[in-house]
């Protein structure tokens, strides 16, 4: 076998950072994703890994660095500038954004999707308490978006597949279901390390039973509404999105049993074995999708 040169080992190498990230990062993304066609796999990787190196500058390893806020809100900017350029060019020097930019001019991922998704990233900066309007648009940019480019990516395994609204909804539901459980998850380090008050009804760090409830609720609405969407993925994309969709729709039971003061303590997560069987489960088409 020929050895790679040139563009396409710089790609080849690129891409693989973008694999390394999602292994690093998310066992529950890791495993899902693993169901998926190679090629689609690393498109979804390399989506993850732009996603998690720009949510990781706001989360703290830019200040354990001892960049203050508005060094880190520069390198943020930098960042996002950076990533439009590479999609109007198709190269970058930063290898996480070189390999987003080949997956999204090859799947049409556009900067009408990229802008928003900085938006939110940018609100991260400062400590904060959202109303219902500025949780929406958080949301919007932060999840939503990022299920919208996923969807592309998936279209590609079936050119016959047209995205139209219901498929657009079902990933914008999932990717806010995502969000949502993160948000009770992370509730302790949110509030406590980094000053942020995510979901509605929050005051002064204090979560109301009732505001939990009403947000679980919601993710399972969101979780319903993606499942009808997912139906219609191409096959291995089905399987995988419903994998990743059930081990988050376990999170959301979990979630609904927990007590807020618990939650306040401790990361709520699926034990291994429970994810081992949801994944598959999902693998054979037992998991609803």
């Amino acid at each position: 076998m020929t050895r790679p040169e040139g563009l396409t080992l710089y790609t080849t190498t690129a891409r693989s950072s973008s694999l390394r990230i999602i292994r690093s990062y998310s066992t529950s993304f890791g495993m899902a994703s693993r169901l998926l066609p190679r090629g689609v796999r690393q498109g979804i990787a390399d989506v993850y890994g732009l996603v998690r190196i720009a949510d990781e500058i706001v989360d703290g390893p830019a200040a354990e660095a001892g960049l203050d806020t508005a060094m880190t809100r520069r390198i943020l900017d930098d960042l996002e500038q950076e990533t439009l350029a590479a999609l109007s060019r198709g190269f970058s020097a930063n290898v996480v954004v070189h390999a987003f930019a080949v997956t999204a001019r090859q799947t049409g991922i556009d900067a009408e999707l990229l802008r928003p998704f900085f938006a939110s990233m940018r609100m991260d900066l400062d400590p904060f308490t959202l109303d219902r309007e500025t949780f929406r648009r958080y949301v919007h940019g932060s999840a939503e978006v990022v299920g919208s480019m996923c969807l592309r990516v998936f279209a590609r395994e079936a050119p016959g597949v047209t995205i139209d609204e219901h498929l657009e909804e079902g990933a914008r539901r999932l990717g806010a279901a995502f969000q949502k459980v993160n948000f009770l998850r992370d509730l302790a380090e949110d509030v406590d390390t980094l000053g942020r008050q995510y979901i509605p009804g929050t005051r002064a760090g204090v979560l109301a039973e009732v505001d939990k409830i009403a947000l679980v609720d919601e993710i399972a609405e969101d979780l319903a509404a993606a499942r009808s969407a997912i139906r219609r993925l191409p096959p291995r994309s089905r399987r995988a999105t419903a994998a990743a969709a059930a081990l988050f729709g376990r999170l959301n039971e979990q979630l609904r049993t927990t007590p807020v003061d618990q939650l306040r303590r401790e990361r709520v997560s699926v034990p291994m074995g429970v994810k081992l069987r949801l994944v598959s489960g999902a693998a054979l088409g037992q998991v609803r999708g």
